[in-house]
């Protein structure tokens, strides 16, 4: 069975071999803010640079031109000259007649000529270029993207899980989203993250997000067959990674650690029993949600131990300490197997929220 799902998972759409600028829409890196006022100011500037070296280079080489009313060129004839040549007027009154003026008139002026339409009509341009523009960062991108966090679905788990790991310090640019629906994209590229659009059970799909490089898998499906699926095809790339998904139902919960995830989290039962909970002490919900928010009151951390802790037993720690992480396995304060702390060990403590 499982090798059959990998098969199927497989069988993507050959993302992996397409040249980059095929990848444009399917995958969006996130733009830098810039103010249109800004934006036009700068280009306004470079129109000037470049008439202002144009116009340099005609003054340079003056004795090469001809004006219609005679005599030497002046830096204003130059200035003139160069303004209607780069505009593409040419009125015709000045004209290069030496060798030496109508070789730079093509290697030089004319490039200059290319840049200045550039720069004065650059939003249209701008359109014209954006698809090689997405390409070159696509693969920039690629080239460097390692130790990311891939973010499976940005529904409301979804998002709400990149807002806490941004939250803990994370960087929204070393966040990859991963859906098929277009407005759940868009939401996350106003956040500021970079997006794939397809099918997170297909290889090729995670592939593009770099899951093989990813240092954290978040699989947040709306459905627990789909985030089975994704979870055996992201392990299948990354063996390393940290894999933590969602599912509904509890009963799912042996397929996922089975199909690779290190965390699993039942959203449904544990609603349910905050629901439940609330109902008799409000109080320990509120407690609760406190501790799952690190930008305010406490928080839940992880931390290693201090040289002067080892030994020591982890109720007698400056911290309140929850648990103690030893080889990967997470003891609960009181378990004979952490009755003192060693060297190596992790410690799951309360601190102070950011805002607390």
């Amino acid at each position: 069975m499982r090798e059959r799902l990998l098969r199927a998972a497989g069988r993507g759409d050959g993302l992996g071999d397409k040249p980059d600028y095929a990848l444009v829409g399917i995958v969006r890196i996130p733009e830098s803010e810039t103010s249109p006022t800004r934006a036009i100011g700068r280009r306004v500037l470079w129109a000037l640079i470049t008439l202002f070296v144009c116009s340099l280079v005609v003054f340079l080489d003056r004795h090469g031109y001809r004006d219609a009313k005679g005599g030497t060129l002046t830096y204003l004839d130059s200035l003139y000259y160069s303004a209607v040549t780069l505009s593409t007027t040419g009125y015709g009154d000045i004209t290069p007649i030496s060798e030496s003026a109508r070789l730079i008139n093509v290697v030089f002026i004319t490039p200059l000529r290319v840049l200045f339409l550039i720069v004065l009509i650059g939003t249209t341009l701008e359109v014209l270029t954006e698809r090689s523009r997405q390409a070159i960062k696509i693969q920039n991108w690629r080239n460097r993207v390692r130790n990311h966090t891939v973010v499976i679905g940005y529904g409301t788990k979804g998002r709400t899980a990149t807002a806490a790991v941004i939250a803990d310090g994370g960087r929204p640019g070393e966040i990859v989203v991963v859906d098929e629906d277009t407005a759940a994209l868009e939401a996350a590229a106003a956040d500021g993250l970079v997006t794939v659009r397809g099918d997170a059970t297909k290889a090729d799909v995670l592939r593009l997000a770099g899951v093989q490089h990813a240092a954290a898998i978040v699989i947040a499906a709306n459905r627990d067959d789909t985030a089975v699926m994704v979870t055996l095809t992201a392990r299948e790339l990354n063996p390393r990674a940290k894999v933590v998904a969602a599912i509904r139902e509890s009963e799912n919960i042996h397929l996922m650690r089975q199909s690779g995830a290190n965390s699993v989290v039942v959203s449904s039962e544990t609603a349910g029993r905050l629901l439940g909970i609330a109902t008799i002490t409000p109080s320990v919900v509120e407690v609760v949600e406190d501790l799952l928010s690190p930008e305010e009151g406490y928080a839940i951390a992880e931390r290693e131990v201090e040289p002067s802790e080892t030994g020591g037993s982890p109720a007698h720690t400056k911290d309140l300490v929850l648990g103690v992480v030893r080889d990967g396995t997470l003891y609960r304060v009181g378990d004979e197997h952490v009755e003192a702390i060693e060297t190596g060990d992790r410690l799951l403590y309360v601190r102070q929220g950011e805002r607390g």
